[in-house]
């Protein structure tokens, strides 16, 4: 199945909102940790998360022998909300060329929770990670779920039908 997030989905990934990791190893026991930045491409085609190593030891070696992450996307202030999943995420030490999507993302958090009452001060303290023990885990979404609370929750997201073609007019 062809995953299609529409622009409104991809524009709310881009944006930079609170971005939940998840994986689980061979005997299906979870590993869960809050990624410190995310992007998106302009055509919701691959994503990156980025982690702190040395927080996310468990959910990383997961990640690596699964090859499989969920990530759930929350604006702090609606709740409106969007699950990414995937089976072969790659992971690869952040690097200096990451540095703006780490500072944009962590500008657009300061925003974003500040809606919900807290403080720069907070939002920088849960997010700082030095760029040495930052890991890049990049993957093309498989399946994405509605999970806005509300009746849509957990309601996947598939590619719109094709309509058909209009008839052609025959001489």
């Amino acid at each position: 199945m062809t995953v299609l997030l529409g622009p409104s989905h991809i524009a709310m990934v881009a944006k930079g909102v609170s971005a939940i990791v998840a994986s689980r190893d061979a005997a299906l026991r979870p590993s869960i940790m809050r990624a410190v930045g995310s992007h998106i491409s302009g055509d919701g085609q691959e994503v990156t998360v980025y982690l702190r190593r040395s927080q996310s030891e468990q959910l990383l070696q997961d990640i690596a022998h699964t090859g499989e992450i969920a990530v759930v996307f929350s604006v702090p202030s609606t709740h409106q909300t969007l699950q990414l999943k995937a089976r072969r995420a790659t992971q690869r030490p952040a690097h200096d060329g990451d540095l703006p999507v780490l500072q944009a993302y962590l500008q657009s958090m300061v925003q974003e929770v500040g809606q919900v009452g807290y403080g720069p001060q907070y939002v920088a303290a849960m997010l700082a990670a030095p760029l040495q023990d930052v890991v890049a885990v990049s993957f093309t979404p498989t399946s994405a779920f509605d999970q806005t609370p509300g009746p849509r929750a957990g309601a996947e997201l598939c590619s719109p039908p094709t309509s058909p073609s209009p008839p052609t007019p025959q001489p």
